[in-house]
């Protein structure tokens, strides 16, 4: 299958989805969402495949949402958010929808992160079962200054605990590798020159585990998740993140960022 957006791969039990827009930092657009969604439905059905990598090129992972694809209305999924009902349908089918498909998908998935990992970028590796991060790796989600309530799925609070989620969202911090290891977000944090192969080696040992048992884990994983909250907070926070995204304020934000020229949001989007 020929794809524009990203590239994908499979060595023995291993396939790997590579998000391939390195001139755009891998910024997260309708055309490479969809795709990543295609790649998982062959990873999902072929049996060979036991584990799937999530992965970035270039010198970023991601950098999150395609601001300008949406600013510029570029594709009707951007043209549907200009009434808030469209806006929510949009995020609800290809944020919510797609994000929840990633953390639920059948087999172990692991994001494979360097460089910028930031607001839905930042959403969307955390949906994967394990990360693996490069020592040049810098976390940030700076939603906040730009008048949003985080993104779509708020998992920092998930991720860092309740205090560290305030203090990461209101602060806008960013924050590198040891930092995300030791809080507990990242499984392994390794020189940049070795997050392939030792990404691939985690995946190796992940794909000796016979399926039925892997799948097993992951869902009694997610179960008790589930059962502590997890998706039930981000719907609340889905439907918070949807009524302050229409107030005039933010409404104000994002006509400022269109009328200020795209360079200004290529830094927000870089996490600069």
């Amino acid at each position: 299958m020929d794809f524009e957006t990203i590239q994908y791969a499979v060595d023995d039990a291993v396939a790997v989805i590579t998000l391939a827009r390195p001139g755009a930092a891998n910024a997260l657009s309708s055309l490479m969402i969809d795709e990543i969604d295609r790649a998982l439905d062959l990873a999902e059905a072929d049996d060979d495949v036991r584990v799937v990598v999530l992965a970035g090129e270039g010198k970023h992972f991601s950098s999150g949402h395609d601001l300008k694809e949406i600013l510029e209305e570029r594709d009707d999924w951007a043209l549907m958010r200009r009434t808030p009902e469209g806006k929510w349908e949009h995020e609800r089918v290809m944020f919510w929808d797609r994000s929840l498909r990633l953390r639920d998908f059948p087999k172990p998935t692991i994001a494979s992160v360097h460089g910028a990992v930031a607001a839905a970028g930042f959403m969307l590796a955390c949906m994967c079962d394990l990360i693996v991060a490069a020592d040049d790796t810098r976390f940030s989600n700076l939603t906040a200054r730009m008048t949003g309530v985080g993104v779509e799925l708020l998992v920092e609070p998930w991720e860092f605990g309740p205090r560290k989620a305030k203090e990461f969202l209101w602060c806008a911090e960013t924050w590198g590798a040891e930092e995300a290891e030791r809080l507990g977000l990242v499984n392994k944090v390794v020189p940049l020159a070795d997050l392939e192969a030792a990404t691939r080696a985690m995946a190796d040992k992940v794909a000796m585990i016979e399926p039925i048992t892997a799948r097993s884990i992951k869902e009694t994983i997610n179960h008790t998740m589930d059962r502590m909250g997890q998706v039930e907070s981000w719907k609340y926070h889905f439907l918070m993140h949807q009524m302050v995204s229409n107030t005039a304020t933010a409404l104000g934000a994002t006509e400022k960022r269109r009328g200020g020229g795209m360079d200004a949001v290529k830094r927000e989007q870089a996490g600069s």
